[in-house]
């Protein structure tokens, strides 16, 4: 495995339109792939990658974006995220994420939107803001304000096996997420001073 096939598959094969669509077939594909090196990075393999732009951003894609696809509902799904944004960390104080250009950059702030922790979403929101300002601000936020009012994801209690609350309830017949989106205020991107 090396990291230019992670960072190849993800960004070029995939692609933006595949990155949040789910489907079995893309499911299967990167859990036939990648599955083995998901379980080898748990175990320390890989750290090496860690010096190099291509190779952080492998790390927080083997570890934040693939699991979600290759163990959709189920908890294995999240197994992985306190690394990823210990990877993530990691990689943003080398300043690995400004050597990647967007809309690739955004995978070293997602570990930060999927945390169910405040502190880690309002660090997301800073670094988006300050580094990839955007459409994705928009999202940081509504992901914030899910963990605000709840502390948690309620789409993930099936999977986790969490009792969801009567709010969370509501909010998942609404629509989840899309229902806290459509609810968002556009985000007014800051200009930068020249």
């Amino acid at each position: 495995m090396t990291p230019e096939k992670i960072v190849d598959f993800w960004l070029t094969e995939v692609g933006p339109k595949g990155w949040y669509a789910a489907t079995p077939e893309l499911d299967a594909s990167i859990r036939a792939q990648f599955a083995t090196a998901w379980a080898a990075v748990q175990e320390g393999a890989f750290a090496d990658w860690g010096r190099t732009a291509t190779g952080a951003l492998a790390l927080v894609i083997l570890t934040d974006q693939f699991p979600r696809n290759m163990f959709r509902d189920d908890a294995r799904s999240f197994a992985t995220d306190a690394l990823a944004v210990r990877l993530s960390e990691a990689a943003i104080a080398k300043g690995h994420d400004l050597a990647i250009a967007p809309p690739a950059r955004q995978f070293f702030y997602l570990p930060f939107m999927h945390a169910e922790d405040n502190a880690l979403q309002a660090r997301g929101i800073a670094l988006i803001g300050e580094r990839m300002p955007g459409d994705n601000l928009r999202h940081a936020h509504a992901h914030a304000e899910v963990i605000a009012r709840f502390g948690r994801f309620p789409w993930r209690n099936a999977a986790l096996g969490r009792e969801s609350s009567a709010a969370e309830k509501a909010l998942l017949a609404a629509g989840g997420y899309g229902a806290i989106l459509r609810e968002m205020p556009e985000i007014a991107v800051p200009q930068k001073k020249v």
